[in-house]
């Protein structure tokens, strides 16, 4: 078997790739293809943690006249009911899965220590982290600080595009896929790969990022392997 160029990922799921086209909140037959490519990665010796968001259940920002900490806080349960689905599907495909969330919900959850994470991380369980941070005013993007908790070799963000581009290409048609690019050029050409927090915190700890899409859950395997998809 050939070598992985990532021995521990960070993936970002969104909610909307949950959802890929259903006329619910879930693909269940697409979170099964991620299953299976996740399993393939697990069994190549990856060791696998999971952030999910919330977007095809609820995002903090429609609560337009909503107090802006509660409208959070729903994304937040929404993003562990999203959990709760990939672990669902992990299990049914043969992973040893945790779900562990920032804010204690012990009936259906392991809550977040890093330390046990590691653990679970060690003994080949993937690991879903739900409730993004567990505070208001940050986005699920800004979990990758999980990345640096939990020494990731880098973070994986599967998207809907499949790289960045140097516009928005469903919008531009001039726009040009970047294969690789610095968080700084990032952020002061305003591209919209990962929110400005993120981004930032990413660049201050050395965090490399490997931006793919969705489309086909076996980029995921190609991206661990390290063949030359996306952007970084």
């Amino acid at each position: 078997m050939a070598e992985v160029k990532y021995k521990r990922v960070l993936l970002k799921l969104s909610g909307e790739a949950l959802a890929r086209d259903a006329e619910g909140i879930y693909n269940h037959a697409f979170i099964d293809e991620i299953a299976k490519v996740i399993k393939k990665c697990v069994e190549a010796g990856v060791e696998v943690g999971v952030i999910v968001g919330a977007g095809n259940i609820w995002r903090g920002r429609q609560g337009v006249n909503m107090d802006r900490v509660r409208a959070d806080h729903m994304g937040m349960l929404a993003t562990a009911i999203n959990a709760l689905a990939l672990q669902d599907a992990f299990e049914r495909a043969g992973i040893t899965t945790r779900v562990m969330t920032a804010i204690e919900m012990r009936a259906m959850a392991e809550p977040y220590i890093r330390a046990r994470a590691v653990r679970h991380l060690e003994k080949g369980r993937v690991v879903i982290f739900g409730c993004g941070l567990g505070s208001p005013y940050f986005s699920t993007d800004t979990a990758v600080l999980r990345a640096a908790e939990i020494n990731a070799d880098v973070v994986l963000l599967a998207k809907n595009i499949d790289g960045v581009y140097t516009a928005d290409p469903r919008v531009d048609k001039t726009a040009t896929k970047i294969d690789a690019i610095t968080y700084q050029e990032i952020l002061s050409r305003g591209l919209a790969a990962m929110d400005s927090t993120a981004t930032s915190f990413c660049m201050d700890n050395h965090i490399p990022i490997l931006v793919f899409g969705l489309d086909n859950p076996e980029n995921i395997y190609r991206a661990v392997m390290g063949e030359e998809i996306g952007t970084i």
